[in-house]
């Protein structure tokens, strides 16, 4: 069965990161994953990582949300440079990217054209540096009005336009649900692009179990494809953090 990891952004949020590193351990979970990386106390997550044993899973590209915007192409790629030196530093090989909003005033293609401008670039420094740039789709209806990138296959075109071993696919079971639905066909046509998940029940966005996804069948259809990264748990748990990762973890054990 596959990996889990524990988004420590949606968890025991009223500790620090480095007690939520040690929870995470100890709830018999091998990896943990955040969001931005310029907020945090790097020196801190070090530690627990060290103390821990865990991998850092992923952890989002600095500047964030702004694949989209009409800015010089370097701000994204140094960028990659400075995030993979963090990256490097937690043993981490895997940047979620986002892209940002929709501009209204220029068509989709205008801003694709951009998108892959810029990511032809920044693929080129995330291989140099030894590191995987992950692109997600967000859905645009409960969580990220206007968000740009939406579907899978907009995701899939733009990675086989750059072709490049250092970009991939986040595929967010969740957002992907809102969006359009049918995860498994999905993740199974892309399978061989995708480099990171995200799991959360829909709606809502709190447990695996009790919504209206069978994440049982899910999590063993993504083992089928051969994948052998880890699905972050990024999801608000409402029957308490320990029990909704105990039940997780139940679904792949």
């Amino acid at each position: 069965m596959v990996n889990l990891s524990v988004c420590i952004e949606m968890f025991w949020r009223n500790l620090p990161l480095e007690e939520r590193i040690r929870r995470v351990k100890a709830a018999g979970y091998p990896a943990f994953e955040f969001w931005g990386w310029q907020d945090k106390n790097l020196n801190q997550i070090h530690a627990a990582k060290e103390e821990t044993g865990l991998d850092v899973a992923a952890f989002c590209l600095e500047p964030n949300f702004c694949l989209v915007d009409r800015t010089d192409d370097r701000v994204v790629v140094d960028g990659v440079a400075e995030s993979a030196v963090v990256a490097q530093r937690l043993g981490c090989k895997t940047l979620i990217v986002t892209t940002g909003n929709v501009l209204a005033d220029e068509t989709f293609e205008i801003t694709r054209r951009r998108v892959v401008r810029k990511l032809k670039k920044m693929a080129q420094a995330a291989e140099d540096q030894g590191v995987v740039l992950v692109l997600e789709p967000l859905n645009p209806l409960v969580d990220h009005p206007g968000y740009w990138l939406t579907k899978l296959s907009q995701a899939m075109d733009i990675v086989q336009e750059v072709a490049s071993p250092s970009l991939k696919i986040l595929d967010d079971l969740y957002h992907q649900q809102v969006t359009e639905g049918n995860l498994i066909a999905n993740l199974t046509l892309y399978a061989p692009w995708i480099g990171h998940y995200h799991a959360a029940g829909v709606p809502g966005r709190h447990e695996l179990v009790g919504g209206e996804l069978d994440y049982r069948q899910i999590l063993a259809a993504i083992s089928q494809t051969g994948y052998t990264g880890y699905v972050g748990l990024e999801f608000s748990p409402i029957g308490g953090d320990e029990a909704a990762l105990k039940q997780a973890l139940a679904l792949v054990t």
